[in-house]
């Protein structure tokens, strides 16, 4: 099967752990890849950002990178894609004319938009998986979110007219149902984990004696709660915090954010157990969990997190906020501790007791690797997503499974066979819709 994913500002490519790059990236390239390993064909779609990039680049067997030119040749804050999204979808339409797909995946808001509007005059089944939703960021985050305006309106018309929606977690299921959304058009497929990277055995960074290591991870976003990791701090005097994810190194000293965070530290007293690593390549994010006693994952809300399962799959205990995925990969009290989210009293507690049991912290880290082999690898992640596209766009499984047929063009096709609204898929107009 040819398989087109559509990640607007995520590439697969991407150096991880700056403010747009995170687990979207690691989703789309680890997803591709399982898919290619089971047979198929995948096109990843994504906005050239550089002028040096080629216009194609094999990630792997059977994958490729389509380096599609939308706007500036330059890094640009996904916030401020949307204007763009017209070009990259008639950019699209003209490749899909050529190539035609037999499903299309788009992954996030915008990508869906796109997609969307280059696929459904070809009578290509375009299957959406958000992310993220503008309604729950908007919640949590209030005058302080920067989405486009448009963001709400154009991700219903998206749950409204894509053939099905893939969502990672339950909890992302009940907002699709709150916006409108039928529960018998939605996949409940997870994010998942490299089995082979992430183990309990193999190099761990060295620390120093006689002190517990705390390690956060991911991108540097005042909605990751790192503050309330910093604030707990304080109550734990032999525990140092690790915080990896933001900008280069060498570029710290000048990172909002990182400016913010340490001078909370400092405020608190707690500025010499508080280590700011910045942006660490993806390879050696093992060896770092490896290094700790406990890795915590604090935020607000999450879509879904792939913190945990990275720390489970190495046997490390986590902490996690009982938000959002979170609430379907740890279980609590079994494979790690749910606490609530903005509570660092609740946070600090919870870790002064784990780092004060050994024996626990083993049982916990021993049942997490148990539990993302059983569910969180990338093959039963493919294997789950293949049967969704089948279930909810009637797409081919076969490795040689034959051409779609040709269809109408959309303004003569026939009412959807999948989601029964009139005239078939809605096209999500421009970027003002």
């Amino acid at each position: 099967m040819r398989i087109a994913m559509v990640s607007e500002h995520a590439s697969p490519l991407a150096v991880l752990g700056g403010a747009d790059a995170g687990g979207q990236n690691v989703h789309v390239a680890a997803l591709a890849a399982a898919l290619a390993g089971l047979g198929h064909t995948v096109v990843v779609h994504t906005r050239r950002d550089d002028a040096r990039l080629p216009p194609r680049v094999a990630l792997g067997p059977g994958v490729e990178i389509d380096h599609v030119d939308a706007g500036p040749a330059a890094v640009v804050p996904k916030d401020a894609l949307l204007p763009f999204m017209d070009r990259f979808a008639a950019v699209l339409h003209r490749r899909w004319r050529v190539e035609r797909p037999h499903v299309v995946h788009a992954h996030f808001w915008m990508s869906g938009r796109a997609a969307l509007a280059a696929a459904a005059p070809l009578g290509v089944p375009v299957v959406q998986t958000f992310h993220a939703l503008g309604v729950v960021k908007r919640r949590h985050q209030g005058g302080a979110d920067t989405s486009p305006p448009e963001r709400i309106a154009v991700e219903r018309r998206l749950a409204a007219g894509a053939d099905g929606i893939i969502a990672t977690c339950r909890d992302e299921v009940a907002e699709l149902v709150a916006l409108g959304t039928s529960r018998r058009r939605v996949r409940v497929v997870p994010c998942g984990v490299d089995l082979a990277r992430f183990t309990p055995t193999g190099p761990a960074e060295p620390r120093p004696p006689g002190r517990r290591r705390i390690v956060a991870l991911g991108r540097l976003v005042p909605r990751k709660g790192v503050d309330d990791a910093i604030a707990a701090l304080g109550a734990l005097p032999d525990a140092e915090l690790i915080v990896a994810g933001g900008p280069d190194p060498a570029a710290l000293g000048d990172d909002p954010e990182v400016t913010r965070l340490a001078a909370l530290a400092v405020r608190l007293g707690v500025a010499g157990r508080v280590v700011f690593r910045g942006r660490i390549a993806h390879d050696a994010v093992p060896a770092l969990l490896r290094s700790a006693d406990v890795a915590v994952a604090v935020p607000w809300y999450e879509p879904f997190g792939i913190v945990p399962l990275e720390a489970m799959a190495c046997g490390v205990p986590i902490v996690a906020s009982a938000v959002g995925g979170h609430l379907d990969t740890v279980q609590h009290g079994a494979t790690g501790v749910l606490v609530p989210p903005r509570r660092p009293d609740a946070l600090a507690r919870t870790l002064a007791a784990l780092l004060a049991d050994d024996a626990r912290r083993v049982r916990l880290g021993t049942a997490g690797r148990a539990r993302v082999r059983r569910r969180y690898g990338w093959d039963h992640v493919a294997r789950a997503t293949l049967a969704a596209y089948a279930d909810l766009a009637g797409a081919p499984l076969g490795r040689r499974a034959p051409a779609l047929p040709a269809l109408p063009s959309r303004a003569s096709r026939p009412p959807s066979r999948r989601n029964g609204a009139a005239g078939g898929r809605r096209h999500c107009g421009g970027h003002r819709a």
